[in-house]
C-alpha cells in the first residue's frame, strides 16, 4: 500500500512517462480477508484491479514447501496477468530489512551467499522486468506509516494461517522470523550489524572465495589457481 501512495506520488509530478496499474492478486481469501485489502485501498484512494486465482485450493494438499510453492505460483499468476495488461515492469514491495534479512537466510539455511536484487530482468517472461522501488526503505519507517494512518494488513491469510491472529507464534515460528530476531540480538553489540550485512554483498572479493556462480556455471579457485 504504501508502494502505491508513492507511485501515485511519482506519477503526479510526472517527471517520469509512465503508466502504472495498481494489481491485487486474490488467490482465494476468505470474504473477511478480501474486505480488508478493499477497506485499506479505500481509505487510501488507491484504484485496486482484483483479478483471481485459485492457488490457495491448488497447494492446500501439497506437503513439502506448500508455501515456497504458493509464493511461486503467485509470482507466475501476477506476471502473466500483468503482461496482458501490457506492463513491461512488476513492482514489488520488498525493502531494505528483507534484504539483508534474505542474505543472512541464505548463509544459515541455504548454504550460498545471493542477495535479492533490487532489479532483475524475468527469465520466464520475455520482455519484463522486476523492481523493488522500496529497496532502502527500513521496516520500522513502513510500520510508523501503517500505523499513522491507522492501518491493519494480512500477515498471509491462506487457509493454513487464515483464522491464525498472529502466525509468528512460539510453535509457528518462520525462519524469516528468526532471521529477524537473530539480527536483533546481534545489534544489542553492534549497532552496524544491519548495514554490514547489506554491505557485505557489495565487498565480495573473489580472491578469498573458494568458489562461486556465474549464469549458472560453478567456478573454483583451482581453476586459476597455477596462473601466477
Amino acid at each position: 500500500m504504501l508502494m502505491a501512495k508513492l507511485f501515485q506520488e511519482l506519477k503526479l509530478h510526472n517527471k517520469f512517462d509512465f503508466t502504472v496499474k495498481f494489481l491485487v492478486m486474490d488467490p482465494g481469501y476468505n470474504k473477511e480477508n478480501r474486505a480488508l485489502i478493499e477497506e485499506n485501498a479505500g481509505k487510501l484512494n488507491i484504484p485496486i484491479e482484483v483479478f483471481h486465482s485459485d492457488i490457495f485450493d491448488s497447494v492446500f494438499n501439497i506437503e513439502k514447501s506448500p508455501c515456497y510453492i504458493c509464493a511461486r505460483m503467485r509470482r507466475g499468476h501476477l506476471y502473466a496477468f500483468a503482461k496482458e495488461l501490457g506492463c513491461n515492469k512488476i513492482a514489488l514491495g520488498h525493502h531494505y530489512d528483507d534484504v539483508i534479512e534474505t542474505i543472512l537466510m541464505g548463509m544459515l539455511y541455504g548454504a550460498q551467499i545471493q542477495t535479492m536484487m533490487p532489479k532483475l530482468h524475468s527469465t520466464n517472461f520475455e520482455g519484463m522486468e522486476l523492481i523493488r522501488p522500496m529497496y532502502l526503505i527500513r521496516e520500522d519507517d513502513i510500520k510508523a506509516w501503517r500505523d499513522y494512518n491507522k492501518l491493519s494488513f494480512l500477515q498471509c491469510a491462506c487457509k493454513f494461517t487464515e483464522n491464525c491472529v498472529d502466525c509468528d507464534s512460539e510453535e509457528n515460528i518462520s525462519k524469516r522470523i528468526e532471521t529477524k530476531n537473530i539480527i536483533a540480538a546481534l545489534k544489542k553489540t553492534n549497532p552496524f550489524v544491519e548495514s554490514n550485512i547489506f554491505r557485505s554483498v557489495e565487498n565480495v572479493n573473489l580472491d578469498t572465495v573458494v568458489a562461486y556462480k556465474h549464469k549458472g556455471v560453478k567456478y573454483s579457485f583451482l581453476d586459476t589457481y597455477d596462473n601466477v
